[in-house]
């Protein structure tokens, strides 16, 4: 399998961004992003048995990640004691012209009103970042295996944490009924 690169926008500078809503540096944050570039290397590849996205029936792939050879065979250790994982991941057949940045009807249905990228999951993220809270099935060596990873063969992981219930939604989740009638049948 072929290593590649996954490309953002953004690396540190010492002069403020002209768009900046801080442009003012101060001693706590002597640096501001500006428009340029962020280098990620994947961690991993997804192995799965669905090739294609599609939108529905994740639950019925099997997947897995399995590290590249810049981790040594420990990389893992310590993760069987968790029950789930959160998975990082990037998009890598959303083409440039797919790439969404304003309002649209989620999955393209005109019944559910129009909104922004921000307010749904869909993969045409101006980054291309889609990320997975999956059961953990497994771990051999440098293998991860997982349920509930919705992405597709060859995926590039960029990263894997555990996932604690600390880090979950603190209150009442509120979400629009458009949402809870879209993940219907997704899993």
């Amino acid at each position: 399998m072929t290593t590649s690169a996954c490309w953002c926008s953004s690396p540190l500078t010492s002069t403020p961004h002209p768009s900046s809503p801080n442009s003012q540096l101060s001693p706590s944050r002597p640096y501001e992003l500006s428009e340029a570039e962020v280098l990620l290397s994947p961690i991993g590849y997804v192995t799965s048995t669905r090739a294609e996205a599609r939108d529905d029936h994740w639950d019925s792939e099997t997947a897995s990640i399995a590290l590249t050879e810049d981790f040594a065979s420990d990389a893992l250790v310590g993760l069987d004691t968790f029950s789930h994982v959160e998975i990082v991941y990037y998009f890598h057949r959303v083409p440039d012209e797919k790439i969404e940045h304003g309002a649209r009807h989620p999955r393209g249905n005109e019944d559910w009103r129009a909104v922004g990228i921000f307010a749904q999951r869909g993969k045409n993220r101006p980054n291309r970042l889609g990320i997975s809270v999956c059961r953990i099935i497994g771990i051999e060596g440098k293998i991860l295996r997982v349920d509930g990873l919705d992405a597709i063969d060859s995926t590039p992981v960029l990263d894997v944490k555990p996932w604690m219930a600390e880090f979950g939604p603190r209150g009442v989740v509120q979400q629009p009924e458009w949402s809870t009638e879209l993940m219907r049948d997704y899993w």
